[in-house]
């Protein structure tokens, strides 16, 4: 498995579960001093970020790209892929698709979380909006030979899906075979009876994973029981990465060695 960790580039998103924010360079450089394998993005649009100008980044930093996140087409826009209002789907889908593309250029995935929106118009038809975004999205995904990352989030955010073995159930009836879950340990601990039965129910179908303990806060900081959910990982052969998407609590630098270190501790055999 893989260290990650996150950076919001997104200034409404402030108070949100990133661990460095504004500076991407910046973060970029304490990423590499910590050890991290990779970084993941929220940008406020795909228009933001120059792919030049990242790839010498992730290049100087010896980092790779884990992911990109579609987030700020909620945060910033208010555009949903369920929103009873056809012309707003389609503006999500197009922001999302943007993004894709440039993930894409970068040989990373992207991550659809909180533009998955509600049930506002009822389950049926949210759902049925929800697969056609996603069919289509998780095509522009494989124009890039990447995956597709959906995330359940918990029912404070959404109620379109909270857990993992329903969202794996209703990906398996998609069409499309290159979406996969990304698994956020803090929603997983608000939703889920067992993490580590509900990463062994979703199997093959689990793509990314947020490193994040029972509070939001750094792994060890909270009541997960980290080695549970590795023992698990392992069991379904999972390889990818552990992404720390938490609140940089007491500060940044501290959140981020905090993760760093309890990476270390559950996934590097002791000698």
């Amino acid at each position: 498995m893989k260290s990650s960790v996150t950076v919001s580039l997104v200034p409404e998103a402030k108070g949100g579960p990133f661990v460095f924010w504004d500076n991407l360079a910046k973060a970029c450089a304490q990423a590499r001093a910590l050890g991290f394998d990779a970084i993941e993005i929220f940008p406020p649009s795909a228009e933001s970020l120059d792919v030049k100008d990242i790839r010498n980044l992730l290049e100087r930093n010896q980092l790779q790209l884990a992911a990109i996140g579609t987030g700020a087409g909620w945060v910033k826009n208010k555009w949903r892929l369920t929103d009873p209002d056809a012309a707003i789907r389609r503006q999500a889908v197009e922001f999302a698709r943007q993004l894709i593309a440039l993930a894409g250029s970068l040989g990373a995935p992207a991550i659809i979380g909180s533009m998955q929106g509600r049930c506002e118009a009822g389950r049926a038809r949210a759902l049925q909006w929800l697969a056609e975004a996603l069919e289509e999205l998780s095509a522009e995904s494989a124009r890039h030979h990447q995956v597709l990352l959906f995330e359940p989030l918990n029912r404070y955010e959404t109620d379109v899906f909270n857990r993992q073995g329903d969202a794996a159930a209703f990906l398996r009836g998609l069409t499309s075979p290159n979406i996969r879950l990304l698994c956020d340990l803090f929603h997983m601990n608000l939703e889920e009876r067992s993490l580590a039965g509900a990463l062994k129910e979703a199997g093959s179908l689990v793509g990314h994973i947020h490193w994040a303990d029972s509070n939001r806060l750094a792994m060890n900081y909270g009541h997960t029981d980290a080695g549970a959910v590795i023992a698990a990982l392992r069991a379904i052969g999972y390889m990818g990465y552990l992404s720390a998407e938490v609140l940089p609590l007491p500060d940044s630098v501290s959140a981020a060695r905090q993760s760093i270190e309890s990476f270390r501790r559950w996934t590097i055999p002791a000698p």
